[in-house]
C-alpha cells in the first residue's frame, strides 16, 4: 500500500504529528469543559481528583507547557480522573452535556441494567466527524465508494446501525439499510444488488453463509468484505466466516460512549485494531490497581474523546480487555494497534450483539411470585444456525409447579416476554422444580458458558 492510498492524510500521520494534534485537541476539550454553563461535572470531578488545590485553569496551564510525550502522558495519568459507566447513569439524561439542548440534533442510548441507561448526545459537528471516522475505517478496510454496502446491523438507539450507515454513504457507497435478521431478505438483497460489502454481526455471519451454501456461488460472487463487530468472536469463527462467504473479514471497534464504531478497525494486514488517536487517546490499565500497563499485558482500555465537543468523555473505563500491540504496522499507519476484545473486565455478556447484565435478568425473575430463588443463566450456541441462545433454568416454587400444562406454558411465555422488552433477545425458558438445580455454600455461579469458541 502506497502513503497515496488512503481516505484521511491523517491515517499516515507520524508518531510525533500524531502527540502534537492529541495535545491540541485535549486542551482544546478542557476548554470546552471550563467554559460550559451546563454542566459542571468535570470542573468539580478534576477538582476533587486533584484534592482541591489545582483549578481546571490550572490544569489547562500544565497541559499547555509541556512539551515533552512522555511528560504529557504522565500528566494526563496524575491529574485527570476516570469516568465510569456508573458516573454516566447518575447524570443521566444530560448532564455532561456542555451546550444547550437546541445545539443537538441526534442522541443515542444504551439499555439501562439497573435504572438508568446512558444516554449520548451528539451535535451536528460531531456527527459530521463520527462519520467522517467512520467513512475513514471502512476505506481502510478495502471498501471503495463503487461498493455496494449492506448493513445488517440493527438500527435505533443502538449506534452500530447508523453509525455504519452514515461512514458508508460519507465514503459514497450505495448503501442498502437492510436492518438486522430476515435472512431469506438479506439473501434477496445480497443477489438483487450485487453485494460487494456486508456489515454483520460475526455469529449471524456464520448463519448466512450456511444458507448462501445452499445457493451456487456464483450468485454471491461479487460479494469481497465483511466488516464485523458488535460482540466478541475468535480468529477460528474469522477464519468460517471467510472460508464460507469468500470474503475478506475485517475487526470493527467501537462503543456508545466514544460515539459508536469508527473507534478503531483492522487494516489490510488483519493484525490488531488501529485506533484512530487523533480523535483517542487510549490507554491499558489494571483493572484493579488502575496502574498504567505496557505494551502487551492485558488490562482494560481506557478512553478519551478528543474531537466530540456536545459531550466530551475524558479516561472511559471500557471494561474491555484487551492488549497494545504497537504502534509499527506494515501497512504505513502509525496509530496503535490492540488486540482483538478478549472479554470484560466484570460480568457482563454478550448475546447477539446486545449487551446484557445478569442483575437485568434477576430483577426480571424475581417479580415473578411463582419463581424460587434459584436459576442459571446458559449461554450456547445453537448448532442449527450458529447463533448464540439464551437459556435461563428457572426453579418454581412447590405451590405453582402444577401439572396443568397450560399454566406452565402461560408462565414461561410471560417470563420470556418481560426478559425480551428488558434486555431485546428473547430467551429460551426451561421451568423446573424447586431444589432441582445445584447449589453452592459460596459464591453463585449464575452464569455459564458453553458457547464454542
Amino acid at each position: 500500500m502506497t502513503k497515496k492510498d488512503f481516505y484521511s492524510k491523517a491515517e499516515f500521520f507520524t508518531p510525533d504529528e500524531i502527540f502534537d494534534i492529541q495535545k491540541q485537541r485535549f486542551i482544546n476539550i478542557l476548554n470546552i469543559i471550563k467554559n460550559t454553563k451546563f454542566s459542571n461535572f468535570y470542573q468539580q470531578k478534576i477538582l476533587q481528583h486533584n484534592q482541591n488545590k489545582l483549578t481546571l485553569d490550572n490544569v489547562i496551564a500544565k497541559f499547555n507547557n509541556c512539551n515533552d510525550k512522555a511528560d504529557f502522558y504522565n500528566l494526563f495519568n496524575q491529574l485527570i480522573p476516570f469516568t465510569t459507566k456508573q458516573d454516566l447513569r447518575e447524570n443521566y439524561p444530560d448532564k455532561l452535556c456542555c451546550f444547550d439542548k437546541k445545539n443537538y440534533v441526534r442522541l443515542h442510548c444504551s439499555s439501562g441494567t439497573t435504572g438508568n441507561p446512558t444516554a449520548i448526545f451528539y451535535t451536528k459537528a460531531d456527527l459530521d466527524k463520527w462519520a467522517d471516522l467512520m467513512a475513514r475505517s471502512l476505506f481502510v478496510a478495502g471498501v471503495r465508494p463503487d461498493d455496494v454496502f449492506q448493513n445488517m446491523s440493527g438500527y435505533g438507539l443502538f449506534t452500530g446501525g447508523l453509525g455504519i450507515h452514515q461512514g458508508a454513504e460519507k465514503l459514497g457507497c450505495l448503501t442498502i439499510p437492510a436492518g438486522a435478521g430476515n435472512s431469506k431478505r438479506q439473501i434477496k438483497l445480497l443477489q438483487d444488488f450485487g453485494v460487494t460489502v456486508i456489515h454483520i454481526l460475526p455469529s449471524y455471519a456464520l448463519h448466512i453463509a450456511e444458507i448462501i451454501s445452499e445457493y451456487k456461488k456464483h450468485q454471491f460472487s461479487n460479494l469481497r468484505i465483511a466488516i464485523v463487530g458488535a460482540e466478541p468472536y475468535s480468529e477460528e469463527s474469522r477464519q468460517r466466516i471467510q472460508n464460507a462467504l469468500g470474503v475478506k473479514v475485517f475487526n470493527n471497534f467501537g462503543l456508545s460512549e466514544m460515539n459508536g464504531p469508527g473507534v478503531g478497525i483492522e487494516c489490510q494486514q488483519q493484525n490488531g485494531i488501529h485506533i484512530w488517536e487523533d480523535s483517542f487517546i487510549a490507554e491499558i490499565i489494571n483493572p484493579q490497581t488502575c496502574e498504567i500497563l505496557p505494551n502487551g499485558e492485558i488490562g482494560e482500555l481506557v478512553l478519551t474523546t478528543l474531537t466530540r465537543e456536545g459531550m466530551p468523555i475524558l479516561r472511559y473505563r471500557t471494561r474491555d480487555l484487551t492488549k497494545i500491540l504497537g504502534n509499527d504496522c506494515p501497512c504505513g499507519r502509525n496509530h496503535l494497534r490492540i488486540d482483538r476484545i478478549l472479554g470484560r473486565s466484570d460480568d457482563m455478556f454478550i448475546v447477539r450483539g446486545v449487551n446484557i447484565f445478569p442483575m437485568q435478568i434477576e430483577n426480571i425473575l424475581m417479580n415473578f411470585q411463582q419463581i424460587s430463588n434459584n436459576y442459571v443463566i446458559m449461554l450456547q450456541t445453537n448448532p442449527q444456525s450458529n447463533l448464540d441462545d439464551l437459556h435461563i433454568k428457572v426453579e418454581i416454587k412447590n405451590e405453582f409447579f402444577s401439572e396443568d400444562i397450560r399454566q406452565l406454558q402461560n408462565l414461561q411465555k410471560a417470563i420470556e416476554s418481560a426478559l425480551h422488552d428488558e434486555i431485546l433477545v428473547r430467551p429460551i425458558i426451561e421451568l423446573v422444580q424447586h431444589n432441582s438445580l445445584p447449589k453452592s455454600d459460596g459464591k453463585v455461579k449464575r452464569v455459564i458458558d458453553l458457547r464454542q469458541k
